[in-house]
C-alpha cells in the first residue's frame, strides 16, 4: 500500500507541473479542468481541529483548487465537528466543495493522527505543541509533506525527535512548510533583505517585545471547567495553554514569533548562551497551571550581539509587540516596516506585489512548490527558533547561565510517554534557584 501511494504522489506532483508551475510568491489559482478527474486532487489531511487547524484547512484549500480535505483527527468529536461545520459553511469561494470528510474519516482519539496521516497525502499538524514531534514523525515516517504550526517542540527530547525526523524528511524528498508565519509576510521579507544586504551595517543588538494580555481564561465554560470534565486528562487537554508539557509555556507557544525574527535576523546562526528572569505575578491561583506569565532573556550571540527578548501575559495592561535590529549605520523597525540611519527606507507596496496575508502565503508557496515538483522544506530552521525559546525558557525557570549545546542536550522529558483519559502530569511551578536543569 504505501508504494502505491507513493507513486501516486508522485505521478500526481508530475503530471500537475507543467499546469501548474506558478511563482511560490503569488496566489494560485489552479483551473478546474487542469486536472483529468477527481483522482488528480491531492488529499488534505488535518490533525487538530481547533481554531488554528481549522484556519489552516481554510488557507490549504485556497492556495490550491486541487486540493480536498479528506480526513480529519482530534482527541475530542467536538472539535471535529465545529470545524467541519465552520469549513463546509466557509464564504471562500470553492472552499465548502472541497471538504469531502465523511463521517468515517473523521478520526477521534489520541491516536487519530496516524489514521489521518495514513489516509493522505498532505498532513496539516496543528494541535497543542506537546504532540508535534510525535505527529511530525510518523508523517515523515509515511512519506507525507506536511504543513507543521509552530512551536516544533516543548523540550529538549521532543525536539531532538523533531530533528532527526526533520533530516529525514530532506532525504526523502518532502515538503514541510512551518507556521513561522512572518517569514512569508512580503514587507518583512524585503526589510529583511535589506539588513542582511548591509543597510543599517553590521548587527549590534536585537530586541524582541511580545506583551499580551494573554489567552482564554481556564475554567471557563467555553473550555470546561475542572467540574465539568470527566478526568483531569481532559482538563489539562481543554486548558492546554497553562501546562507547560502542552504548551511549553506562552514564550515557546507565542513570543517565539518575535525570537524567530532574532534568529532571522542572525541568518540562523544560535546564540552562546542566555539568561534572564521570568515568574507568575499577575496569574498565580491555582487554575492557570505551572507556567510563567512573564519572561524577560538576554542572548549572547558570536561578536559580543546580544539578542534581547520580553514577554508577558497581563491582563488590563498595555499591549506591545514590537522586533527592533539596530545595527552601526542604522536601525531596522520590523513592525514599522522601515529602517532608518544611512539609509532611509520604508515599505510600500506596489501594484503586482506578493499577498499581505501571511497566513495564507505559507500554503500558496507550499503548494506551488509540491505542483512544481520543488518541495520547499524549512523544518532545521523552525528548530532553530523553537529552541531559542526553549532555551530562555530553561535559563528563567532555573535561573542558571543556559548555553545553546546544554539546552539541546537537555533530559528533562515534559511529555509522557503514554496518553489516555485518566491522571494527567502534574508539574510543580518552577521556582528559579530551586528548580534544577536537568
Amino acid at each position: 500500500m504505501q508504494e502505491s501511494q507513493s507513486t501516486r504522489r508522485t505521478f500526481l506532483l508530475k503530471a500537475a507541473t507543467t499546469a501548474a508551475a506558478v511563482s511560490a510568491a503569488s496566489q494560485i489559482d489552479i483551473a478546474a479542468n487542469a486536472y483529468a478527474g477527481a483522482g488528480d486532487s491531492l488529499k488534505i489531511g488535518l490533525v487538530g481541529c481547533g481554531g488554528r487547524g481549522t484556519g489552516a484547512a481554510e488557507q490549504a484549500l485556497l492556495a490550491d483548487k486541487g486540493n480536498a480535505l479528506y480526513a480529519m483527527g482530534d482527541a475530542f468529536a467536538s472539535q471535529i465537528e465545529a470545524s467541519h461545520s465552520s469549513l463546509k459553511g466557509s464564504p471562500a469561494l470553492g472552499v465548502g466543495e472541497r471538504v469531502d470528510v465523511p463521517s468515517s474519516r473523521r478520526y477521534v482519539g489520541f491516536d487519530a493522527y496516524k489514521q489521518v496521516i495514513d489516509d493522505c497525502d498532505v498532513v496539516l499538524l496543528t494541535t497543542p505543541p506537546g504532540f508535534r514531534p510525535i505527529h511530525f514523525s510518523y508523517a515523515v515516517e509515511k512519506g507525507k509533506h506536511a504543513f507543521v504550526e509552530k512551536p516544533m517542540a516543548v523540550d529538549g527530547p521532543g525536539l531532538r525527535k523533531f530533528i532527526e525526523a526533520a533530516k529525514l524528511s530532506k532525504e526523502k524528498g518532502l515538503s514541510v512548510v512551518n507556521g513561522f508565519c512572518w517569514r512569508y509576510f512580503a514587507p518583512r521579507r524585503e526589510l529583511m533583505a535589506r539588513v542582511h544586504g548591509g543597510e543599517i551595517g553590521p548587527i549590534v543588538s536585537i530586541e524582541t517585545t511580545y506583551n499580551s494580555q494573554g489567552v482564554w481564561e481556564p475554567d471557563h465554560e467555553q473550555h470546561l471547567p475542572r467540574a465539568k470534565c470527566e478526568s483531569e486528562m481532559e482538563y489539562q487537554m481543554r486548558n492546554w495553554y497553562y501546562y507547560s508539557w502542552l504548551s511549553g509555556d506562552h514564550i515557546v507557544e507565542q513570543a517565539v514569533h518575535g525570537l524567530d525574527t532574532m534568529a532571522w535576523a542572525m541568518n540562523d546562526v544560535p546564540p552562546m548562551r542566555c539568561w534572564g528572569v521570568g515568574g507568575r505575578q499577575v496569574r498565580t491561583e491555582p487554575k492557570y497551571g505551572n507556567i510563567f506569565d512573564h519572561f524577560s532573556i538576554v542572548y549572547e550571540y558570536p561578536e559580543d550581539i546580544r539578542g534581547y527578548h520580553q514577554c508577558r501575559h497581563w491582563a488590563n495592561t498595555q499591549p506591545r509587540v514590537s522586533d527592533y535590529i539596530l545595527g552601526t549605520k542604522g536601525r531596522a523597525d520590523v513592525f514599522g516596516r522601515k529602517i532608518t540611519g544611512a539609509t532611509n527606507w520604508r515599505y510600500r507596496a506596489t501594484d503586482g506585489a506578493p499577498p499581505l496575508d501571511m497566513y495564507q502565503s505559507e500554503h500558496n508557496e507550499m503548494f506551488a512548490g509540491l505542483r512544481a515538483d520543488k518541495p520547499i522544506n524549512n523544518a532545521e530552521k523552525a528548530a532553530t527558533s523553537t529552541l531559542l525559546a526553549l532555551m530562555g525558557r530553561m535559563a528563567a525557570y532555573t535561573g542558571e547561565v543556559i548555553t545553546w549545546d546544554k539546552a539541546l542536550g537537555s533530559k528533562e522529558a515534559l511529555v509522557p510517554e503514554t496518553f489516555a483519559w485518566g491522571d494527567a502530569p502534574h508539574q510543580p511551578v518552577p521556582i528559579p534557584g530551586v528548580t534544577k536543569f536537568s
